[in-house]
């Protein structure tokens, strides 16, 4: 995965470990860490949640803060239809 302008980038890849049509999707990521994205249906749309395990290389908040723009270009991609 790499930003836009380049200015960072990582390698990303994992096993699927769980997943349920339009319920859940569960992961381990290459160092062992395990993701799980939920999908609720809400009047107004689908909440998306995902939880991880934060790596030990840099601080909790930057990776929450990455994660986050993860979910928001998702939602920009899906809404632009």
């Amino acid at each position: 995965m790499a930003a836009k302008d380049k200015s960072a980038s990582f390698d990303f890849a994992g096993v699927y470990t769980n997943v349920k049509n339009h319920k859940v999707i569960d992961y381990d990521l290459a160092d062992s860490r395990h993701v799980k994205v939920e999908f609720m249906e809400l009047p107004e749309g689908v909440q998306v949640t995902e939880t991880f395990e934060p790596e030990n290389t840099h601080p909790e908040k930057m990776q929450r803060s990455g994660w986050q723009t993860i979910l928001y270009n998702f939602k920009k991609y899906v809404e632009a239809g």
